[in-house]
């Protein structure tokens, strides 16, 4: 019989590229979503009707949903992934995010203990870098001290805390991965990096103007997400559980990801001046650009508390796990997201136009 598998926050990004890695793998994948009047299931729309695909509804704020949820799935893995995730919405929510990120783990563990799925459940817990907040050592492993500069950062520092108890104190198998950035096409447009290639190809293609970003002297450990999810199915797979850190181990800053998106992009920039007064000026590319400021800093996105160094050590991961954290390169990220947004961009462009000449299309026999 194939492995059965229950993914919480099976919408978003890393849920919809472990669905796939799973599903790839023969398991049987059952996926947690939120009862809602707008539909989000667009990164795993292509995998509803599968055999092998299954949705249920839940909340990670109702203990009885879940309960019911382990209880006729009977998983042998877990993988927990639903979080608020926005660093800077954390401070806007803090509660909802405590509720979510903390108490939300404890439910998902509790539930495993109701339904007496103890001794044969497998439980990956999604942690974060942010973890290490305002940070202690660089590079991070998995030994540096914690110092969570976020409520959604002390949220997730109490998830990471509770597996380990309930590891200790139950004999649970309960990991957690203590993932660095990951980004992909499929990352939220919030997100600072999608938020990047997306503006990208939008002043490339004449629909924006300009990109306003907040400290981009921040440094991060960008990863792409579809390698980190093959790590997180790693972690099950060990004969003892333990956490681990995912990272590639380098480090560039928010100005090196713009940059590079824009070259991607068609367009050559240069950054004059310091802090807030920071900008990006087109000096090659189209003609209708050049001298333009296309990169502005805006203090509207700075945060009551800023993380500004974050770069795992992943040595652990590499040599225990067998895994390769520099499969897919920081470049050859920046390029398969800003492909993806230009390619999106121009799709999204040709149907406002249909939209707007739709009468004369119809009338002209263009559409039907």
């Amino acid at each position: 019989m194939s492995r059965v598998a229950l993914i919480t926050g099976v919408t978003g990004q890393d849920g919809s590229f472990l669905s796939e890695f799973l599903l790839e793998k023969g398991y049987e994948v059952h996926g947690i979503i939120r009862r809602s009047s707008v539909d989000f299931r667009e990164r795993i729309a292509h995998l509803e009707g599968k055999a092998n695909f299954h949705l249920h509804y839940a909340d990670m704020g109702d203990s009885m949903s879940i309960v019911k949820v382990v209880d006729r799935v009977r998983p042998d893995e877990i993988y927990n992934l639903a979080a608020q995730s926005h660093v800077q919405v954390s401070f806007d929510s803090p509660e909802y995010t405590a509720n979510v990120d903390a108490t939300g783990v404890l439910r998902v563990l509790e539930a495993v203990r109701a339904c007496h799925l103890e001794d044969r459940c497998r439980i990956y817990q999604a942690s974060t870098s942010e973890l290490y907040g305002k940070v202690e050592a660089v590079p991070q492993n998995e030994d540096t001290p914690f110092h969570p500069y976020s409520p959604y950062a002390v949220a997730k520092l109490y998830g990471y805390w509770i597996v380990k108890e309930y590891r200790e104190a139950y004999g649970m198998y309960c990991c957690s991965g203590i993932l660095f950035n990951h980004e992909s096409e499929r990352r939220g447009e919030t997100f600072v990096t999608r938020k990047i290639t997306l503006a990208a190809a939008r002043i490339a293609q004449g629909l924006q103007d300009c990109l306003y970003l907040g400290n981009l002297s921040s440094l991060r450990d960008w990863g792409y997400a579809k390698d980190y999810v093959e790590c997180m199915w790693l972690i099950l797979q060990q004969e003892q559980p333990d956490d681990f850190v995912i990272a590639t181990g380098v480090q560039h800053s928010v100005r090196e990801f713009a940059d590079l998106a824009f070259r991607e992009a068609g367009i050559e920039l240069r950054f004059e001046g310091e802090g807030a007064d920071e900008k990006g000026v087109c000096v090659n590319g189209p003609e209708r650009l050049i001298g333009k400021t296309l990169v502005a800093v805006s203090k509207d996105f700075y945060r009551p508390t800023d993380v500004v160094n974050l770069c795992g050590d992943p040595s652990k991961a590499r040599t225990q796990l067998g895994w390769n954290p520099s499969k897919t390169s920081f470049e050859q990220l920046v390029k398969l997201m800003v492909e993806h947004d230009m390619a999106k961009v121009a799709a999204e462009g040709v149907a406002a136009h249909v939209r707007t000449n739709l009468a004369e299309y119809l009338e002209k026999g263009i559409v039907k």
